[in-house]
């Protein structure tokens, strides 16, 4: 029997190979439409649905720490009223690994019909109802989930984490963001408020 420590060293492995598998282009026009987004005075909005929904809820979690202005909006809960918040000039990025999961593509189709509204895919699959369809995507070649079944959304979800972080602090420096200006006046609490406000 493998050790957890060889599953740890054998599925880093796989994470990494997937993260060099995102093409430099996409991902930097994907940065750079959120960075006119937010200076046009509107919101990233990350929707997703299923194990996608904390993921979401992180980016737009770090989005707020920074002063930055981001939502989260859960694909199901859309078709039911929620997509109110989406508006004329906001960015949306669309979760779903497949690219082809029926809410989605539902949630897609109506979004392509609200004006000013661009739209992105961050999904897994490069031939899929979305990734077809859809302009703006970002394609992530994941070779597997690191299950015993390559089923649970396991590395899927961890490299969404970790690309839309990745915008997060990316905007964060495009923005010209200050410690002092921007992100201490909403940390006034916690672990991080202590250290930020140390030595005063």
């Amino acid at each position: 029997m493998k050790s957890a420590y060889g599953y740890f060293e054998a599925n880093t492995a796989i994470i990494c190979r997937a993260l060099q598998s995102i093409q430099r282009e996409p991902m930097e026009r994907l940065i750079a439409d959120c960075e006119e987004t937010l200076r046009a005075g509107r919101r990233i909005i990350a929707s997703g649905l299923g194990k996608n929904v904390p993921i979401c809820e992180k980016f737009e979690g770090t989005m707020l720490s920074l002063g930055l202005d981001a939502n989260f909006l859960h694909t199901n809960s859309a078709v039911h009223g929620d997509m109110g918040m989406v508006r004329e000039g906001d960015l949306v990025i669309l979760l779903t690994k497949s690219g082809s999961t029926a809410e989605s593509v539902y949630l897609a189709g109506l979004l392509k019909e609200r004006a000013g509204v661009k739209l992105w895919l961050l999904s897994f699959m490069e031939r899929s109802a979305l990734a077809d369809c859809m302009e703006n995507k970002l394609i992530i070649r994941l070779e597997h989930e690191g299950d015993l079944w390559d089923v649970i959304p396991n590395n899927s979800t961890t490299l969404n984490l970790i690309v839309l972080q990745t915008v997060a602090i990316e905007l964060s420096k495009r923005m010209g963001l200050s410690l002092e200006r921007d992100f201490k006046p909403n940390h006034p609490g916690g672990a991080i408020g202590a250290q930020l406000s140390h030595g005063e």
